[in-house]
């Protein structure tokens, strides 16, 4: 069976989950950094090159920062000349045509007027294009996860629709209101009483997969997270593209669930223990002052405003870097890597307990005292701990990079 590279750079969390399901389906891959496609990674310069390049989600302009112009050429080489593009929600955005693309899909990137209504996550009822031979006979309709999808601007016929959205499923989110613990009519209400328009009905119809070919090869983009644990449906056809694609049968089996917390340990570093304990600790301060829950045993909900997903970024990289026993020189990096990681660590711990308290201090006393918790400042600590929105930052930027590197070069000895 060809392999699969994956494009590791700024997947965060997301990274993980392509991980997961083509570990889990037996599938050969390799993380690669964007430097590493610049240097020929694609193209059998740096060894065997893939038959498919999956682009996780995560931040499209970072993506293509660490890219670079010679690493955007090098995707687009590669796939002109008979490889096969996947990308997911930020890997998707990556490949549309338009500031930070790589101009593999004719499509352009839609923004949201309505900022809200960017922050939707769960389940959506889609229908599908059986028509095509990437869809499963058998699929016609399913149930397909997005978390945080971007949108399709959909102005070219030349890219076919495999995938429409429907309406929300049962665990379907807006920001953080779940939809299903609403009384019929609610949206409504509110958009009549309030001019607050929270209803996710916008996306019926929309494309949130699509594909269309690019010279000899194929791209295929999904605002649906295919990958997603435990999501049968999305599993499914993530499969049945990747079988079609890789002509051999794969992904009989929907993605095993992921439970962070309970992954083994088979690498006892003392740093990454005590970070590991240090971030369930902030959960737990967080669950208990209502800013922060489990969604599913890998995904935190969290109050909006508050940075969730940093969190649950951290956290999984963590957990999952201590289930891998390091070669060598993945211990000499690390030794080098970790009284910084240390310092960075303590910094984030002591700053964002304090500032997860002073967000529930301000909730509580708003109503009686709005002024009493400057907004600007939880504004600055927001800034300083995780950087602000959209653009990750803070010390949060520096944890993360380490942490994505340690996983990257532990992948390459599992």
């Amino acid at each position: 069976m060809s392999s699969i590279h994956i494009y590791w750079d700024e997947s965060h969390f997301w990274g993980l989950l392509v991980t997961r399901a083509l570990s889990a389906w037996g599938i050969r891959h390799r993380l690669v950094r964007g430097s590493e496609i610049a240097d020929g990674a694609l193209s059998g310069k740096l060894g065997e090159p893939p038959a498919v390049l999956i682009v996780p989600g995560g931040r499209a302009k970072g993506k293509a920062d660490r890219l670079g112009v010679k690493g955007m050429d090098a995707i687009c080489d590669f796939v002109h000349d008979g490889g096969t593009y996947i990308g997911f929600c930020g890997g998707a955005g990556l490949a549309l045509s338009g500031r930070y693309g790589l101009g593999l899909s004719p499509w352009t990137r839609k923004g949201y007027k309505n900022r809200l209504h960017h922050f939707l996550s769960g389940h959506v009822e889609a229908r599908l294009n059986t028509a095509d031979p990437l869809v499963p006979d058998d699929m016609d309709h399913g149930l397909l996860p997005v978390w945080w999808p971007g949108r399709f601007d959909a102005n070219d016929d030349s890219v076919t629709v495999l995938a429409r959205y429907g309406k929300p499923g049962p665990d379907f989110w807006v920001a953080d209101l779940n939809l299903a613990t609403l009384p019929e009519g609610t949206m409504t209400d509110w958009e009549n009483l309030y001019g607050v328009s929270l209803n996710p009905d916008f996306m019926e119809g929309l494309p949130c997969v699509a594909a269309n070919d690019f010279g000899s090869g194929k791209v295929i983009l999904s605002y649906a997270h295919l990958e997603t644990p435990a999501s049968a449906h999305a599993n499914h056809l993530l499969g049945h593209i990747l079988s079609e694609i890789l002509g051999s049968t794969v992904g009989d089996a929907p993605v095993p669930a992921w439970d962070v917390a309970a992954r083994p340990v088979h690498w006892e570093d003392p740093e990454l223990m005590a970070a590991r304990t240090a971030m369930e600790k902030i959960v737990t301060t967080g669950s208990e002052h209502f800013l922060l829950f489990w969604r599913n045993p890998w995904l935190l909900g969290w109050r909006r405003g508050i940075p969730g997903a940093g969190i649950n970024s951290l956290y999984s990289l963590i957990c999952e870097s201590l289930t891998i026993q390091p070669d060598d020189d993945t211990r000499a990096f690390w030794d080098e890597k970790r009284d910084r990681f240390r310092v960075l660590m303590e910094l984030l711990v002591g700053g964002l307990t304090g500032y997860l308290l002073a967000e529930r201090l301000s909730m509580t006393v708003f109503h009686s005292d709005p002024g009493a918790v400057s907004k600007e400042g939880l504004r600055e600590q927001r800034r300083a701990l995780f950087g602000l929105p959209p653009e990750p930052g803070g010390i949060f930027a520096d944890l993360s990079a380490l942490l994505e590197e340690l996983y990257w070069r532990l992948s390459r000895t599992s």
